[in-house]
């Protein structure tokens, strides 16, 4: 199969991003992810992006999460940022993303599973933070409202007037919040 690989050069002094990059294989292709902070952390903050970005837009998240001392991965999903772009369109199926999305996080060893709505719904008896773009044409507060109702004992969440789809880009207030409700700021 034909694949595409951005050189390395194209990644270098991007503004705010310094993080060292970290590749794994999986099927066969590279694929690219960001790890800062502790591995013995008390908790790993999983960063997933979305269409059409890549983890740089977790850049400005990344450095409260691990001023926490937490963990933070983020990977660049096949296609995206540093990782292999298959170049067959007909390859990019949400059950390929899924199965890569699965395999990345088993051979990380992140403990994120297979039975992780019904955790959430049925399981979870812990506190949940969330954050709603209120601009956002996708993801917003339709659908991240009947996600809240997914999440046992959920709280009312953050919601960002100005937001749009990549509410990530409000970055510091959103972590500095998340921190806040969960007592570790």
């Amino acid at each position: 199969m034909p694949v595409l690989r951005t050189p390395d050069e194209r990644f270098e002094n991007l503004p705010g991003f310094p993080f060292a990059p970290q590749y794994v294989e999986l099927d066969g292709l590279r694929m690219h992810y960001v790890d800062e902070g502790p591995r013995d952390a008390m908790a790993t903050v999983l960063c997933l992006h979305g269409q059409p970005t890549w983890s740089y837009l977790y850049r400005k998240m990344i450095p409260v999460f691990t001023g926490a001392a937490l963990r933070v991965v983020a990977p660049d999903w096949f296609g995206f940022g540093r990782s292999d772009k298959p170049v067959d369109d007909a390859w990019y199926t949400f059950d390929v993303h899924r199965r890569s999305a699965l395999q990345f996080i088993e051979r990380l060893d992140l403990q994120e599973s297979r039975e992780a709505a019904a955790f959430w719904k049925d399981a979870w008896r812990g506190d949940s933070f969330m954050a709603i773009g209120m601009q956002d044409p996708v993801l917003g507060p339709p659908v991240m409202r009947s996600m809240r109702r997914l999440i046992r004992a959920c709280p009312a969440p953050l919601e960002v007037a100005e937001g749009g789809h990549f509410v990530q880009e409000h970055g510091q207030p959103i972590a500095a919040a998340a921190l806040r409700h969960f007592g570790l700021a």
